[in-house]
Parts: C-alpha cells; sequence; structure tokens
C-alpha cells in the first residue's frame, strides 16, 4: 500500500464526505479510493467511516486519525516546498486579495516590476473590501489595510497607516481653523461608515515645566456632520469639494495634501479611528513553512513601500503619539 496516497485519500474522503467525489478530484477509480481506506482500517485495526446512504460519517477513531493526518501531510509539504525551493525560483499561481482603492493607488502600480523580477509567478488577484476566509477563498496572501484583528493568521507590517485631519482651503476661510481636537465638535466632519461611532482619537507629546519631560495627551472628539460614507475615495473627492472636514489616509491624500486642494490642520496630533495603531499588513494563513512565493510578494511589497513609505514625502512628519 502506498501509504501517503492512502491517507490523502483519506483525508479528502472526509471533507468530501464521498469516495466518488474524492476519487474523480484524485483521478483515480472509486474501488482505488475504497481500498485505500480499506487497506488503513486493516492497518490501525478500526473502522474509519460509518457508511450510510446519506454518506460518510468519520468514527471517533476517525476523527483523532484524521487530526494526526493532517498535521502530517502538511509536514511533508512543507519539507517538499523548502528542499525544492532551494533549486528554483518563485513559481506557480499566486492568488492575492487587496482593498480596492490602496491596491489601485499602490500595489497594481508595482506590479509589472514585481512581474518582471519573478516571471514564473502567476498573479490571480482579487479587489475587495470584504475581509475573505483566506483557507476557504483559496487565497495565499491578503494586503490588508487598518489594524490587524486577532486571528490564526500571520502577518507582517509593511508601512504605517497615519491618517491626517485636512480639508479644503476654501473651506477653512468659510468655517476656521481648528486649533484644538475640541474644535472639530463646531465643524462638518466626514464620518468613515465602517467605524462603530463618530469619533477621532487624538494623542500628543507635550514638553512639561522641566527640561526633556514629555507627558502624553489624550482626547476623543465626537463627531456631527451631514455625511457618512463607507467609500475613503468618496470623503476625499468632498474633502476636495470644501464639503467638510475628513479624517484621511496619506497613502490615499498625500497627492491632494501635496498640491494644496488639500490643507492639513491639527498637525501636532496624532490622530486615528480608533485607539488601536493601524498599519499596511500582509496576512497570510499559518504554516510552519511559508511558500517561497508568497515570501517574495511580501518582501517586494515592504521594500516598494519603504519605512517611512513614500506616499508620506513631502508631508509634514508625523507627531511623537
Amino acid at each position: 500500500m502506498d501509504y501517503f496516497a492512502a491517507v490523502r485519500a483519506f483525508v479528502r474522503a472526509a471533507e468530501l464526505q464521498s469516495f466518488s467525489k474524492t476519487a474523480n478530484e484524485l483521478s483515480v477509480k472509486t474501488s482505488t479510493v475504497s481500498r485505500y481506506i480499506s487497506e488503513l482500517e486493516k492497518d490501525l485495526g478500526i473502522a474509519l467511516f460509518n457508511r450510510s446512504t446519506r454518506g460518510l460519517v468519520l468514527t471517533e477513531g476517525g476523527r483523532l486519525f484524521r487530526e494526526h493526518a493532517l498535521l502530517a501531510l502538511q509536514a511533508l509539504d512543507d519539507a517538499r516546498e523548502v528542499t525544492s525551493s532551494l533549486n528554483r525560483s518563485p513559481q506557480g499561481v499566486l492568488r492575492v486579495t487587496i482593498p480596492p482603492a490602496f491596491g489601485r493607488l499602490h500595489v497594481v502600480p508595482h506590479l509589472p516590476a514585481f512581474m518582471s523580477r519573478y516571471p514564473h509567478i502567476d498573479l490571480d488577484i482579487v479587489s475587495t473590501d470584504e475581509t475573505l476566509n483566506m483557507i476557504d477563498a483559496g487565497i495565499d496572501v491578503a494586503i490588508r489595510t487598518g489594524v490587524m484583528p486577532d486571528s490564526s493568521l500571520m502577518a507582517r507590517r509593511l508601512a504605517p497607516h497615519r491618517r491626517i485631519v485636512c480639508g479644503s482651503p476654501g473651506y477653512f476661510e468659510r468655517n476656521g481653523i481648528p486649533r484644538m481636537p475640541d474644535d472639530l465638535s463646531a465643524h462638518n466632519a466626514l464620518r468613515l461608515s465602517l467605524m462603530p461611532d463618530d469619533k477621532w482619537f487624538f494623542a500628543r507629546s507635550a514638553a512639561k515645566s522641566k527640561p526633556a519631560q514629555k507627558v502624553s495627551e489624550s482626547m476623543v472628539v465626537e463627531l456631527k456632520g451631514r455625511v457618512r460614507a463607507g467609500d475613503q475615495e468618496a470623503l476625499l473627492a468632498l474633502a476636495v469639494a470644501g464639503c467638510g472636514i475628513a479624517l484621511l489616509p496619506t497613502w490615499l491624500a498625500g497627492a491632494d495634501l501635496r498640491t494644496g486642494r488639500l490643507q492639513q490642520v491639527l498637525p501636532q496630533w496624532e490622530a486615528r479611528t480608533g485607539r488601536a495603531a493601524p498599519a499596511v499588513w500582509a496576512a497570510y494563513p499559518p504554516k510552519k513553512v511559508v511558500s517561497s512565493k508568497v515570501r517574495a510578494f511580501v518582501d517586494f511589497y515592504a521594500e516598494a513601500f519603504g519605512e517611512p513609505p513614500y506616499w508620506d514625502d513631502g508631508l509634514a512628519p508625523a507627531p511623537a503619539p
């Protein structure tokens, strides 16, 4: 018996709950899958499945064997990947998910250089703001912006995700410039509807009376305004049009800030939409050995973005938190 072939057939049969579907996926006969399972059961001295007209159901022993078999198969795949990668460049299809706005501005423009550097990697790009289940969707790596939630995923910080309070010069001429975060309560705030509440969080380090001493100061501001939107590019367009004050990421608003279409206010404060520090992340499913194509993609974009990221060039430096 080809033990590993039998174990792979067992694992797929447990997932598909069908010998025929497993055979079709593995391009073998149904009788071959059935023989594999019978030989495993004989070797283990235990039934792995309860068979009924409704399909296959794992026995208690089958569930235990599957749990350990998955670890063994993953270890074998990892060993093959890390060994074979020594003699070849990264290759294969890389399935990537990106947020539409950030992807259009800062992922897609670098793709020609990535494809030139790695000619054997083919890309399947899914552009969506939805947080996909990477395992179910077959995603190899996800670019995400904001706060990385606790999860089983591996994540690497690629760049900071800095936000700036800004509006058009015309808006400030009509309504005045806020000098402190509390002043925003008198302004029309363009708010992101994806946030749980209408609040912005501010922090800065202020000097104390004695030299070289600093104290952290923080503030939470309740907002009001006529517009909430789930699309940051819509908020950018409204801010440029003079409809209010927005809290926008520099990767999105940087060009308009540099040309003067937008004006930064409260530059001495670090502003966020939540308490946790956001960033630009590369997330990928947990594995003992990260595939060479995923590692190549993540390393490439960390290098391309830079530290500090190129989209902050020409902007006032971030204040000390």
